[in-house]
């Protein structure tokens, strides 16, 4: 049985151990052979601690575990380098005292291994002295190993006093690896997020982002090549546990788990932790949302208002996508550096991105998390809810399905109050695609406005609303306007619904129905 790396990220102890490792080799051959300085950001259960790992084994020398790999013919110097390895993803972030603490801790381990100066005061003297004296030391140039290199700043997302702290803490510390470059043999820092403007890189500027670089977008994560070339076997073993074939089996792969773009013309990628937990489980699930995901996103979106509606062809540049700025209004760049969002498509004469989600495993997954806390209904309540709506418009009952709608506004969050057609709308657009991933029931949108048309296997509703207007007004601009027209011939029984909602009452006042 193979031995799937899951949640294993050392890779010696994978090599050691037996479990299977997809090689990417070549690519880190790629990187040390071409630059000295990477900076890369990948979303969070991507391979990216693995990736610092392989780097970290082949700088300490260590040939034997890449017998039968790429690099194993192809590197010719496998000289030990002394590696300063910091891994930020260990610790909780809540004060200044917090960063400096493991900051702290780190350096004194160091300087147990190559010395001290009492006269280097700070964090940011006494990281440069270390890589020194380990240069002097051991007679090689130093290799040093970031990870989660932004797990404090995206802690404190929110806090701009915090975030500040943060930034005046880690600015000078990372400057060592432009003040040092002598000493330096290579450098990695690896993160979801690239905070740019006047954060943590603006004096950094020898780091080579390779984030959305064509040679190395499939560095992390599994190509479809990948796939069907080291996973064969296990697809047809989980086609047969699930009475599928082949064909099928890798066409619901790719539906739940592929779709991560990196660059506008590089193929999409699978996410790692996923194909994994499935091969290992032998069925499909929500693996690699159900880990966690960030309160944070949510506190973003419902900080800036924003509509929902957008996530699923959101319009943005290169500017925006590369860096997060601390001081923007716009929340898209951090969702789509954490992987909720991917680039959908490229427009090359103006240059400028589509996202969109990757696949149904993060829609589904994100938009059932946000249900929560945009409604009153409890995170363990949302599936059935889901469920009760679906069978109301599967059977035709609209009144029910309306009375439920209506129940979901009635404690409307303070903050939600601002701009509540956005909530309107923002609701709707978790309810109606939640329901749309279910059989026979799909939904659309008019120019990403709130008129909805939804399908189910023997009903067409067509629904029209107003904000402080009236039902009838909705209803005649739904029989005005033509929207039925397209399903007359269609065979399914077709249910116009004009729909109001009230900013007094904060819901859905009244509707009425045309049969």
């Amino acid at each position: 049985m193979k031995q799937y790396p899951i949640g294993i990220q050392e890779f010696e102890s994978l090599i050691r151990d037996g479990y299977y490792y997809v090689d990417k080799t070549k690519l880190i051959h790629r990187l040390i052979t071409t630059g000295r300085y990477y900076f890369l950001s990948r979303p969070r259960r991507f391979g990216k601690s693995l990736l610092i790992s392989t780097i970290q084994a082949y700088f300490e020398g260590k040939r034997e575990l890449f017998k039968g790999l790429a690099i194993d013919s192809l590197a010719k110097d496998w000289t030990p380098h002394p590696i300063l390895h910091l891994d930020l993803n260990t610790q909780k972030y809540e004060s200044p005292e917090s960063l400096e603490n493991v900051l702290d801790e780190q350096l004194a381990k160091w300087e147990k291994l190559y010395g001290s100066n009492p006269l280097e005061k700070g964090l940011a003297r006494r990281f440069n002295g270390i890589i020194r004296r380990a240069r002097e030391k051991t007679g090689q140039r130093v290799v040093i190993l970031v990870d989660e290199y932004d797990k404090p700043m995206l802690q404190a997302i929110g806090n701009d006093g915090l975030q500040n702290e943060f930034r005046e803490t880690l600015k000078p510390f990372y400057g060592a690896l432009k003040s040092r470059d002598g000493d330096i043999q290579f450098a990695m820092l690896t993160g979801v997020t690239k905070f740019g403007k006047v954060s943590v890189f603006s004096d950094l500027n020898n780091l080579n982002d390779i984030s959305m670089s064509p040679w190395f977008y499939d560095v992390c994560g599994i190509s479809g090549t990948e796939l069907e070339t080291d996973f064969k076997d296990d697809i047809e073993e989980l086609a047969a546990a699930q009475g599928m074939t082949y064909a099928d089996c890798l066409a619901e792969l790719k539906r739940q788990y592929d779709g991560y773009r990196f660059e506008e013309n590089a193929p999409s990628m699978y996410n790692p932790f996923s194909l994994l937990n499935t091969f290992y489980n032998k069925k499909f699930g929500n693996y690699w949302f159900e880990t966690g995901t960030p309160t944070y996103l949510v506190k973003l979106l419902q900080m800036h208002n924003y509509d929902l509606e957008e996530m699923s062809h959101d319009v943005t540049s290169e500017d925006v996508l590369n860096s997060i700025d601390p001081a923007s209004t716009d929340p898209i760049p951090v969702i789509y550096q954490s992987g909720y969002l991917t680039i959908k498509d490229y427009d090359k004469e103006f240059m400028y991105y589509t996202l969109g989600f990757p696949n149904e495993e993060v829609e589904r997954g994100f938009i059932k998390y946000l249900m929560p806390y945009y409604t009153t209904v409890t995170r363990g309540k949302t599936a059935f809810e889901i469920s009760r709506f679906v069978q109301e418009a599967r059977r035709g009952d609209y009144d029910a399905f309306l009375t439920r709608l209506r129940s979901f506004y009635a404690d409307i969050p303070y903050e939600m109050q601002r701009d509540l057609e956005v909530h309107y709308q923002n609701v709707l657009f978790i309810v109606f695609r939640l329901m749309g991933f279910h059989a026979g029931v799909e939904y659309r949108t008019s120019n990403g406005r709130v008129d909805l048309v939804m399908k189910t296997d023997k009903y067409i509703y067509v629904m029209e609303f107003k904000l402080d207007g009236t039902a009838e007004e909705a209803m005649r601009q739904i029989n005005e306007k033509g929207y039925a027209e397209p399903f007359k011939a269609d065979g399914r029984r077709v249910i116009k619904l004009g729909i109001n909602f009230s900013r007094q009452t904060k819901t859905i006042d009244k509707w009425v129905a045309e049969l």
